[in-house]
Formats: structure tokens, sequence, C-alpha cells
């Protein structure tokens, strides 16, 4: 567990040994994407990736996970619960990081006006 920025980063055992196979992952990010629908609906999105080289999004370092450090996208820091566990889910190629929130923090988090 690390402790920076006011956020409490919990690292399951899936997630180590998924870092620890995916090296070339230097940062964490938790990056949050939001679109709108045809139909005028808000559609948003939570996704845990490597960094990219040229990060079009202002990010916040939260803390560090097995020695990377782990950048937040500023438009959600105020939503975050200061606690953030992180696992992995998905099956095959579609496997990675992710978030482990119960259903109100995933609502607060993705849908609360700021």
């Amino acid at each position: 567990m690390t402790r920076t920025g006011g956020f409490e980063i919990e690292v399951d055992e899936g997630a180590r040994t998924w870092l620890a196979k995916h090296p070339q992952v230097g940062q964490v990010v938790i990056a949050y994407e939001e679109h709108r629908c045809c139909g005028g609906g808000k559609i948003c999105d939570i996704r845990l990736r490597g960094a990219k080289r040229t990060e079009q999004k202002p990010l916040l370092e939260a803390g560090s996970v097995e020695g990377r450090p782990v950048l937040v996208d500023r438009r959600i820091v105020r939503r975050l619960p200061r606690r953030l566990p992180i696992t992995v889910r998905g099956i095959g190629p579609l496997r990675g990081l992710s978030l482990d929130l119960d259903g109100e923090e995933w609502a607060n988090l993705l849908y609360a006006r700021s």
C-alpha cells in the first residue's frame, strides 16, 4: 500500500503479477474519457493504462504502484475515493488493470456533478 497526495493505493496480488509481466508500463494512468452519444446522453469511462509519450490531458501524481508512478486525470481527482484499490479484470488480450470500486463509488466517480 502506498499513501501520497491524499490517496491510499492498494494493489492486490493479481495486479502485482500483471505489472511484473508488463515491465513496459512505466507509469500507470487513471484516465477519464467523456463522450456524447447521438441521443444526447453522456458516456463516461475510466481506464487504467500505461502513459503515452505525449499526454493530452493534464495529470497529477497520486502515488506509486510497484515503484511506478500512478497519474490521475485532473478532471476526476476531487471525485476519486481516497482509497484506490487496484486489481486485474478482463479475459485474454482484454485483461488489464482496473479499479476495484463498489457501485456507489463508481456512480460518484463517473456521474457526480463536480
